[in-house]
């Protein structure tokens, strides 16, 4: 027997509202968890901190405009304007799903600029390139003037690389950017060499000479299949506008890295502090840290944007049913309860967003 229609209405209110209550305590445990998480290992090592995607604004813009739609949706209903429901819950679903799209945009502007989901890769990524950076064995120079990098800087001799010239010489070193497993798929085939009247490579010091189509290391010696290895993946690195970094950009403008809550300078290939080098063992544990920051970034707000998906569901029924009349002055309890779940993931995501902006 169902005895819940024997209780007035305010005690299944007060029921209903207690479950909703219920199911934010428990989202606010979780994403209590997962911050307090990121802040613990944001104090123990090398930490990538970079500033939030405009994506990421636009849609925080979005989720208070679909939030405000939904008060004056229900203020509407109060007074018995059916009409203000439909035009308001409409404009609520429209912002809620431009706030999930502005999500994807951010998303794609974080892999735009280096900053990768750690799902793409076997392993994280780590803050430096490690494998195929360039300098560390193959080098280049442009009309016999030797290409060096610091940071992400690429430069000519003493001065700075313009964009032009860098990407002529991306566009060069494009030819050599194969997929790793095209490399290894090919182990017998050497790579084509591609002449240039303007640039030369050098691996170990040592210029590579281009013979019958082919990448010699001397005069008799057939550029080792290892050492094609090394070039497609520097190759590639500069290709994608890395140099030592794997995220793209200048170091102290477009991100930084800190020590133990403290900004690191970058110069000559090493992190400096106060004034002073790092130990050498520091650098070497800076080589092999891993990005956990930016997983941490997408974890917490990829796990956010699933439960707005999921909130998404039920403010579709809530705006059919606010199209089709089935609300009425006196009969809306499960709009309001709607609301106080869809308000509290905006809020939630302001929350979030003030973390990421000022922790991160």
């Amino acid at each position: 027997m169902d005895y819940s229609k024997e209780l007035s209405p305010e005690i299944r209110e007060k029921m209903k509202k207690n479950l909703v209550y219920v199911g934010i305590f428990a989202v606010v445990m979780f994403f209590a968890g997962l911050t307090s998480a990121y802040y613990v290992n944001m104090g123990g090592g090398f930490w990538l901190k970079y500033p939030m995607p405009n994506g990421f604004y636009l849609s925080t813009l979005f989720i208070g405009l679909s939030s405000l739609f939904y008060i004056l949706g229900i203020r509407s209903i109060k007074h018995g304007k059916t009409g203000g429901l439909k035009l308001h819950m409409g404009l609520t679903l429209v912002f809620g799903l431009l706030f999930v799209s502005f999500q994807f945009v951010g998303y794609r502007q974080l892999i735009n600029r280096g900053i990768y989901n750690p799902s793409m890769y076997w392993t994280y990524p780590e803050i430096l390139v490690n494998d195929g950076r360039y300098g560390d064995t193959i080098t280049a120079t442009i009309q016999n003037k030797p290409i060096r990098v610091d940071g992400n800087q690429f430069s000519i001799a003493n001065r700075p690389m313009t964009d032009t010239e860098f990407k002529d010489f991306q566009a060069y070193l494009k030819n050599y950017a194969l997929p790793e497993q095209v490399i290894f798929s090919r182990q017998h085939t050497p790579l084509t060499a591609v002449p240039s009247s303007k640039y030369t490579l050098f691996i170990n010091n040592e210029a590579l000479l281009i013979k019958e189509g082919k990448l010699y290391t001397n005069d008799s010696t057939v550029m080792s299949h290892t050492d094609e290895i090394r070039l497609c993946k520097v190759a590639m690195n500069v290709v994608l506008g890395r140099g030592q970094f794997m995220i793209k950009g200048q170091y102290g403008k477009d991100f930084a890295v800190n020590l133990k809550g403290k900004t690191l300078s970058y110069k000559d290939g090493n992190f400096w502090i106060n004034g002073r080098i790092l130990s050498e063992s520091a650098q070497l544990n800076a080589r092999e840290t891993s990005d956990n920051a930016s997983a941490f970034l997408y974890v917490i707000t990829f796990a956010h944007l699933l439960h707005v998906l999921g909130a998404l569901i039920y403010l579709i029924v809530m705006v059919k049913n606010s199209l089709t009349g089935v609300y009425n002055q006196n009969n809306h309890l499960s709009l309001r309860l709607g609301s106080l779940f869809w308000h509290f993931l905006g809020i939630l995501w302001v929350y979030l967003f003030l973390f990421f902006n000022f922790i991160h």
